[in-house]
């Protein structure tokens, strides 16, 4: 389980927080953090999870940037697998047009790709 941290939250946490998602963004690293004692995984040993962040915290920010960028293409693709299988007759054009939604939100999406309208939901 993943810990976002929302605007409310960061007020919650410190306080001390003004100006809108500028404050968000500027918050010391701790705050990203879950609470003590939070796991990310419920069905993890807790000393598996220590050992798993003590080799997060000894990577370099080119392998951290490699393991996101990984993580990011992964995801790309389970995405574009769920659309092939829900949408079987569609083109590659129209399942790039449909993740683009997905990615965007549709009036973005509607924006770069305004035949978005043409294909059903």
């Amino acid at each position: 389980m993943l810990y976002p941290l929302s605007y409310g939250r960061v007020k919650t946490l410190y306080g001390t927080a003004t100006g809108g998602t500028a404050a968000a963004y500027n918050l010391p690293m701790a705050a990203n953090r879950p609470p003590r004692g939070a796991r990310l995984s419920e069905d993890t040993d807790h000393d598996a999870e220590e050992r798993q962040f003590a080799v997060w915290r000894g990577l370099s920010t080119i392998a951290i940037a490699q393991l996101v960028a990984g993580a990011s293409r992964a995801a790309r693709a389970m995405a574009l697998a769920g659309l092939r299988d829900r949408h079987p007759s569609a083109s590659e054009h129209e399942l790039v047009v449909r993740l683009a939604a997905l990615e965007l939100g549709p009036e973005l999406a509607r924006r770069v790709y305004p035949e978005l309208d043409r294909f059903d939901p």
